[in-house]
Formats: C-alpha cells, structure tokens, sequence
C-alpha cells in the first residue's frame, strides 16, 4: 500500500549531518491507523512529507500503491492573495473532481461566511484551519497524513460538523499521524511506531511505544 524500502534521509546543519531516517524499512498497512511517537526536531514532519512525495529520500524507495492525503495543515499550492473559493476550484481540478462539489463542501464546512470570498491573507489562523481541515475532507484518499494532531478551533459548530465527516471519512480510510504528544495518538491510532536517532521501533500496542518514548527522554 505505502511502504519504505531502505529510505534514508538526512540534512546538513552547517556543522554536522542531522540524520533525519536510517535505512528504514516498513509498510503501511490498509485499515491499521498508524501513529509515530517522534520529539519535536527529531524530523517527524519530514517523514510525513516523504510519505505525501513532498520531499525525496536521498537513497531508497517510498512505493505508494494508493492515493495519499497531503499533510494535514500543508498550506503548500494556495495562495494567500487569492480568495478560498480560487483556492479550492484550483486544487480541485488539479485532482480532477467537479469544483462546484468541492467548493460547496468547503463552504458548507469552514462556514465562514464572506470571508471564503476573500483572500487567504486575511484569515486568522483558526481560518486558516478549518479551511486546511475542509479541503482535505474534501478529497476521498485511501491514506490521510496529519502532523502534530488535528487542528482545533473554538467554533463548537464546525468542530461537529468536522468530527462527523472525518468519522465518515476515516471508516474506509487509513490514518497515519506523527506527534511527541500520545494523547493524540490514543484518540485515532491502533497501532505505533517511535521514531529515535533515525530508527522506526514499531509496537502492536500504543502502551508499549510510549514505555520506550518514555524512557529516550
């Protein structure tokens, strides 16, 4: 479905190579939600890119036989001086699906009024997220990637809405989530993977990924 073989990544700091990935190996697999217990500035944004073809290994092979999600949160492709209506058409057809559906979806979702007719600059971030929130939603993929955890906001409205399409969504979908937070691992994911010092260390329990996140700290 989406699997790694022997990818690793790396980065130069100006001092010293910050290995990022080293030689991994591992499958996602259909209807496992998948959450990768990682600390902040260990590369777990890094590794959901490559899992969306954002970024490329510098050795290896990433196989998706599926259609994945990008990043939830990726503001990457719209542009902030155009209006969410252009945004999401334009996205839309990039995925070949009826714009007028997508960006009634979104409309119906973010549920912010005017302002979907106006320029993405203008939005405050809890804007930002619904609208990042509501394209994905928009594109059925059989994997959904998410960085750091669902976004929130305070509209209790739209936090309905939202919860019950990505129920619907993710029903007949995968999950795969990278955070250093367990508690949004346990809401979402079946099984884990800790990710230290360039190593994936996978568990059939979340219980035992956290007995080793803890103990690297």
């Amino acid at each position: 479905m989406l699997d790694f073989e022997n990818v690793s990544k790396s980065f130069w700091t100006g001092t010293q190579r910050k290995i990022i990935l080293e030689d991994a190996t591992f499958s996602v697999q259909p209807g496992v939600n998948l959450g990768i217990l990682a600390k902040n500035g260990t590369g777990k944004t890094t590794v959901i890119n490559m899992m969306a073809g954002l970024e490329k290994p510098d050795s290896g092979k990433i196989v998706r036989n599926c259609s994945v999600s990008f990043p939830l949160g990726f503001m990457g492709g719209l542009e902030s001086k155009h209006t969410a209506t252009e945004n999401v058409r334009y996205i839309a057809a990039l995925y070949s699906l009826d714009q007028d559906e997508v960006e009634a979806f979104c409309r119906w979702l973010c549920d912010i009024g005017e302002y979907f007719d106006m320029p993405l600059g203008t939005y405050s971030q809890g804007m930002r997220a619904r609208l990042s929130l509501s394209l994905m939603l928009a594109i059925r993929f059989d994997v959904y990637l998410v960085d750091e955890g669902m976004p929130t906001t305070t509209d209790v409205g739209f936090n309905r809405r939202a919860g019950g399409v990505m129920r619907e969504k993710f029903e007949s979908a995968t999950l795969v989530i990278v955070s250093h937070d367990m508690q949004t691992l346990s809401r979402f994911c079946t099984s884990a993977a800790v990710m230290h010092e360039g190593k994936l260390y996978f568990f059939d329990s979340l219980q035992e990924a956290k007995a080793l996140y803890d103990y690297t700290e």
